[in-house]
């Protein structure tokens, strides 16, 4: 994907997901199918017998979700129990934008530190002033670059 495609895709997630809050979307203390089901008024035998398994595996299930340790299609059976859909997303805390401003700024910094101990062991040590400046200016030129490049290690 070219560097122009990248920034357009970026922009489009950043869009559909704005919408959404991610601390709205945490999961209750029991979990999601626990909690659905309760807010049905379903009993875990009702799931139970509605997806074709036992009592003890809605349980499992439910302890799973909790534990982080089901898989997607479980789940999205377990939903459709329910007459319910699996949503699932990956979020960010802020807009991609940022998240790749920032990585381009831990960058930015990692480089400028290395020149600015160089500097002062030569005796050359720059102003805050320029350090501002230069740390802008390399943010802008490892923005203008390959965004696969911000992920390698400084």
């Amino acid at each position: 994907m070219s560097p122009d495609q990248t920034k357009l895709a970026r922009k489009n997630l950043d869009r559909r997901l704005s919408g959404v809050a991610s601390d709205a979307m945490a999961m209750p203390p029991h979990g999601w199918v626990k909690a659905i089901r309760e807010a049905l008024g379903m009993s875990a035998q009702k799931l139970a017998d509605r997806m074709g398994v036992s009592r003890p595996r809605v349980a499992m299930i439910e302890k799973a979700e909790r534990t982080g340790a089901t898989s997607l299609k479980t789940l999205r059976e377990t939903a459709e129990a329910m007459d319910c859909v699996l949503v699932y997303a990956i979020v960010p805390r802020t807009s991609l934008d940022q998240i790749i401003r920032d990585q381009a700024a831990k960058k930015a910094d990692s480089e400028l530190e290395r020149l600015h101990h160089t500097m002062r062991l030569e005796n050359q040590a720059m102003t805050t002033r320029d350090l501002s400046d230069e740390r802008e200016r390399l943010i802008q030129e490892i923005l203008a670059g390959s965004p696969r490049r911000l992920w390698n290690e400084a």
